[in-house]
């Protein structure tokens, strides 16, 4: 059950970034057609070829951010949760969608990147294009790291294992500066303004991280209703209440000791009179 309802959760933010997205790349189209129509013949094809540089760097900005500012990030959401269950079908699934989740971001990033090299001039002056370079080369080592993962219990799983989560985790936290230095540089180079997708990709990354911080608190909130519940149902047992044989059975009781104690009282006044 948590596992669908996780599902179908995810499935409504990729549809969500997926329309984003989409409607970023018609806006831009629209006021791309929009200019190109005010100029003159002779300035209408250097605007052309203008709006087609344009256009290729709107697409690689969107793949990467799909890419290393989504899925990664999502990728590494789901692992966390898988190493929080117990074994068994919960734990494969999530494995397995960690798996694809991944695959997918490196396929994007990789897409981009070739986009990148054909069309771009990659003289590698910024900090933007730089970090891109190191970002390419590191994903794919992930990769490669992550299909030779050895099998637990042997002395390579602690160093595989702290490689991996060190790399994906860097290259995760790199990847989404990435994405604020190449928002930046689209602003340098079109004049486009930037901030309502650079307002929108904070708030995405503000959900993802409080959504990783919050797992380590959904166990101990649920042990505290736990808790919570269990005082109110049980509260704390009060004396029952005896019964009418019982108190007859104390009453004669009370009576027979009284009797014993008044026989020794005469006893004694019989010794000393």
């Amino acid at each position: 059950m948590q596992v669908s309802h996780m599902l179908s959760s995810f499935i409504t933010i990729l549809v969500l970034h997926c329309l984003l997205l989409s409607t970023f790349v018609s806006c831009s189209s629209h006021g791309e057609i929009t200019a190109s129509t005010n100029h003159k013949n002779i300035k209408g094809n250097a605007h052309k070829l203008s709006s087609q540089m344009i256009s290729y760097m709107a697409v690689h900005g969107l793949l990467l951010w799909g890419s290393m500012g989504f899925l990664m990030p999502v990728g590494i959401l789901t692992v966390r949760m898988a190493n929080k269950e117990e074994a068994g079908r919960r734990v494969k699934v999530l494995l397995y969608l960690h798996a694809i989740l991944q695959i997918l971001a490196v396929l994007l990033a990789t897409v981009g990147a070739v986009m990148s090299i054909k069309n771009f001039e990659n003289s590698f002056s910024n900090h933007h294009q730089r970090l891109g370079l190191a970002l390419y080369a590191a994903i794919w080592m992930q990769t490669f790291i992550g299909f030779f993962r050895p099998p637990r219990g042997t002395k390579r799983r602690n160093t595989w294992y702290l490689t991996h989560w060190i790399i994906g985790t860097v290259t995760s936290m790199m990847g989404i500066i990435n994405i604020y230095t190449g928002l930046k540089a689209y602003h340098k180079k079109t004049s486009r303004n930037t901030g309502i997708w650079t307002i929108l990709f904070t708030a995405e990354i503000i959900f993802i991280a409080f959504f990783y911080l919050f797992q380590d608190k959904w166990e101990y909130i649920q042990k505290q209703g736990l808790i919570l519940g269990n005082d109110n149902n049980n509260p704390q047992q009060q004396p029952a209440p005896a019964s009418d044989q019982d108190q007859e059975i104390n009453v004669s009781t009370q009576r027979d000791n009284q009797k014993a104690c008044t026989g020794k009282r005469n006893a004694l006044r019989n010794l000393f009179d």
